[in-house]
């Protein structure tokens, strides 16, 4: 046990390292993991597990960076300052030479992790079988989310090329310290995150795999991120039908869409059950002991904490053209500086930076289900799935009777999951645009900080829609390749 918990404290080490700025202290490439411990029994895996959820909860992750990232460099929300945490992502100036390191290091160290896992879980002998296999579909879970969120990191969209452009180092094994893995193709890395998800939810279908269990992923969390993936690749009948089993099983389990009385609040409920968790499949957990504290997501957003990001006036103008929308109420404004969206709510007891961050909803897995049914040609099934969400919002409202268009149900997503880290990727993965302009006439003191003309209007042709590969990891590791105009 003291082996494991060192491997856990090692990693962290390493985070740390790589979160100060100091990457030419590194001498080694952040793939790499200094451990050949065993795993003996099943509470060894269990340790491992939560060292990778405390991960997640690194403002450098869950907690921030990979959450905030999309919403940042998308058009539906904007940094406050340029030197606000949130304002180098908004106003995208980095270059090979300064771009974040931690987008690359901790992702690596948690699939590392999880590698761990997958690699020596089977040679337990245990009568808890379900446990184990359950342990082991969670690491294959969180190994293909975590794969497929360094994909979006570094790799353009797929269906710019159908994947044939450079993605990042499939990690499939625990990398040692003398490896220097090239860059795998986007179509590959593709390929990788849906056979880890499709292995997790078949790993995890028994009862422990498919019972609630705060804090991780389970078969649900695992099918509703799988039903996102094949969106992005391009499967749309796979995507309905995972979106649609997803939302049968979690309804099953006790999981449901919050009603509209439920919403301006239910962020901060306290999930013990799936029924009181509603419609959060996944969620980073948070606790008065346990959190990035300032630096979390609560505290970025809060217009009484560091009031980092607020909606643009253009994305004020989308929503409140219904002025009964329910939505409108998560909006919370600040004199002078514009509205905030409230999402990441402590619950009782806690403060605001001690927040959970739902990574996973039902509702997204809705818009996924209707998204696919349109692009088959489906209208029924997009109008069954898209109205739950639009007569949610507001109960006068219905696409009942009417032919749901593709831009209809996108248009709902920037609604409904606005801050929860998906704009900038839902804008460009079919070929769009992100447009940020402003509404002249709004009433939101806030405008757009001055940018530059590329990144006003951009779709998957700008080359700063993909992060360039870390200065400190080219220069360990000569098998990488800069991503093309970053090069220059």
């Amino acid at each position: 046990m003291k082996k494991i918990k060192y491997i856990a404290a090692s990693a962290a080490f390493l985070l740390l390292g790589t979160s100060c700025g100091n990457d030419w202290l590194n001498l080694e490439p952040s793939t790499y993991m200094p451990t050949d411990e065993i795993i003996n029994e099943l509470s060894d895996i269990d340790l491992v597990l939560n060292g990778i959820y405390s991960t997640m909860q690194s403002a450098y992750a869950y907690s921030g960076r990979f959450i905030y990232y999309a919403d940042a460099t998308g058009d539906d929300m904007q940094t406050i300052k340029s030197t606000n945490r949130t304002g180098s992502y908004y106003l995208m100036k980095y270059t090979k030479d300064d771009a974040p390191s931690t987008f690359w290091s901790y992702p690596y160290n948690m699939l590392n992790m999880c590698n761990l896992i997958i690699g020596q879980t089977d040679g337990i002998e245990t009568l808890e079988t379900e446990t184990r296999d359950s342990y082991k579909g969670q690491a294959y879970a969180i190994r293909g989310m975590i794969t497929f969120e360094l994909t979006r990191f570094y790799g353009y969209p797929y269906k710019k090329d159908n994947g044939a452009s450079l993605g990042v180092p499939i990690a499939n094994k625990v990398f040692g310290k003398d490896e220097k893995p090239s860059r795998n193709t986007v179509a590959e890395c593709y390929d990788a995150v849906i056979s880890d998800l499709e292995t997790a939810i078949s790993l995890m279908n028994n009862d422990e795999g498919r019972k609630f269990n705060k804090g991780h992923i389970n078969r649900w969390a695992a099918m509703a991120l799988l039903s996102r993936v094949y969106l992005y690749h391009g499967d749309d009948q796979k995507a309905f039908q995972m979106a649609t089993e997803a939302i049968n099983g979690a309804e099953a389990q006790g999981y449901h869409l919050w009603s509209t009385e439920e919403y301006p609040t239910a962020w901060s409920v306290d999930a013990g059950s799936a029924s009181a968790a509603g419609e959060v499949l996944f969620e980073v957990v948070n606790t008065t002991d346990d959190s990035p504290g300032k630096e979390s997501l609560g505290y970025l957003h809060n217009p009484s904490g560091y009031y980092d990001i607020c909606v643009t006036t253009s994305f004020y103008d989308l929503l409140t053209q219904d002025p009964d929308d329910v939505r409108i109420k998560l909006l919370k404004s600040k004199n002078n500086y514009g509205y905030f969206v409230y999402k990441f709510q402590p619950q009782d007891g806690e403060t605001i930076y001690d927040a959970n961050i739902p990574v996973l909803r039902l509702s997204e897995v809705y818009l996924n289900a209707a998204e696919a049914a349109v692009k088959l040609n489906d209208n029924a099934n997009a109008v069954k799935y898209l109205d739950a969400i639009v007569n949610r919002a507001n109960p006068a409202n219905t696409v009942q009777g009417t032919t749901v268009t593709l831009e209809r149900v996108m248009t709902e997503r920037r609604k409904e999951l606005v801050a929860e880290g998906h704009r900038m990727y839902d804008a460009l993965r079919d070929g769009g645009y992100v447009e940020r302009y402003d509404i002249e006439d709004s009433p939101l003191p806030n405008r757009h900080l001055p940018l530059d003309a590329d990144a006003v209007r951009f779709n998957w042709d700008y080359y700063k829609c993909v992060l360039a590969i870390p200065k400190a990891e080219m220069d360990v590791n000569p098998n990488l390749i800069q991503n093309p105009e970053y090069a220059k």
